[in-house]
């Protein structure tokens, strides 16, 4: 992630995604996030990754239930 970068679920979000058994992909977060009412495509998913998108609040929440994770280890800094 830059380190200018103000996103904190960046990298958060791609350690719950690749800690999940067998591990998920971007496509298959991006799907899944769908069911939810959350669209974000693959694209998007590694732009969170990687810290050159923002995440709304709403998305937050649901990437929290998909990948299983609580808000507050998303949101945790550090």
């Amino acid at each position: 992630m830059p380190a200018d970068s103000k996103n904190i679920v960046g990298a958060r979000v791609q350690a719950a995604r690749l800690r999940t058994k067998p591990p998920m992909t971007q496509a298959q977060l991006a799907e899944a996030l769908i069911k939810q009412g959350v669209s974000i495509d693959r694209a998007g998913i590694s732009k969170i990754e990687i810290g050159q998108r923002s995440v709304y609040d709403f998305e937050v929440k649901a990437l929290s239930k998909v990948l299983g994770v609580t808000l507050e280890w998303l949101l945790k800094d550090g």
